[in-house]
């Protein structure tokens, strides 16, 4: 694939656009928690036991379709879709998941998940980083290791960004249960959230809304931090350094 040219980045400017994409980011999920009247640290023991114990193992799956079926889609030259369009697909995807409570919401975290994925490679490439890589693939599915939306989070979780992306094509599956450890949380919130009474399929509408954005600013943040680093030569670890000194300061 040719590489796209960008024009050389405003080192300083460029962190500072990126804070505020993460500061943006990370205020999205109050919209959901005013919207269902609760805290997200609860949302998990609403599930039932059964729901709680697995959520790891779905999670594992969830992530497994979507790596195949976001792929898939890219070498099927599928276009890329704009940011509000794979936002109302989303959001097609949760109402339908929230319509018929915890059973429906979990039948519905894989199609929800390749789209969100589908977007993180686009975003990408949108960046001038080909997703048919390994180590791009592998930073793609990096990008749900970050703190989910409905986190009481100030931004400065940014350790998702420094893991180390020397993956080959046959260590990436060997990915998938580390970030789905992480991903879990975030996803049973968002499974429970759906699953609450008399709200239903709006709040699922809504719910994964938040989601794909969130994700989206995520991916922004990240591919941007990377981008700034092949062209200034400094790593990303020192460039995730001065970005969370900007979103604490």
């Amino acid at each position: 694939m040719k590489q796209t040219v960008f024009p050389p980045l405003d080192r300083d400017a460029e962190l500072d656009r990126l804070a505020q994409v993460m500061k943006g980011a990370q205020g999205t999920g109050f919209h959901v928690l005013n919207l269902i009247g609760t805290q997200a640290e609860g949302l998990v023991d609403m599930l039932p036991q059964g729901v709680r114990s697995r959520l790891e193992k779905t999670t594992i799956s969830a992530l497994e379709y979507a790596f195949d079926a976001a792929k898939a889609s890219r070498g099927g030259r599928l276009p890329d879709t704009s940011d509000w369009l794979t936002r109302a697909v989303t959001l097609g995807t949760g109402a339908a998941g929230g319509f018929g409570g915890v059973g429906t919401a979990l039948a519905e975290l894989p199609v929800t998940t390749t789209v969100i994925l589908r977007a993180i490679q686009s975003i990408a490439d949108e960046h001038g980083f080909d997703p048919e890589r390994p180590e791009i693939r592998a930073a793609c599915l990096h990008v749900f290791a970050a703190a989910g939306p409905l986190d009481d989070d100030d931004g400065t979780d940014l350790s998702f960004l420094t893991m180390r992306l020397t993956m080959t094509g046959k260590s990436l599956s060997g990915l998938i249960p580390g970030v789905a450890v992480k991903l879990a949380g975030p996803l049973g919130q968002k499974v429970a959230a759906q699953a609450v009474p008399v709200i239903g399929a709006a709040a699922g509408a809504a719910i994964n809304y938040v989601f794909t954005a969130y994700y989206q600013d995520m991916a922004r943040v990240q591919f941007g931090l990377l981008a700034l680093s092949e062209q200034t030569g400094e790593s990303v670890e020192s460039l995730t350094h001065l970005l969370r000194a900007r979103i604490t300061g």
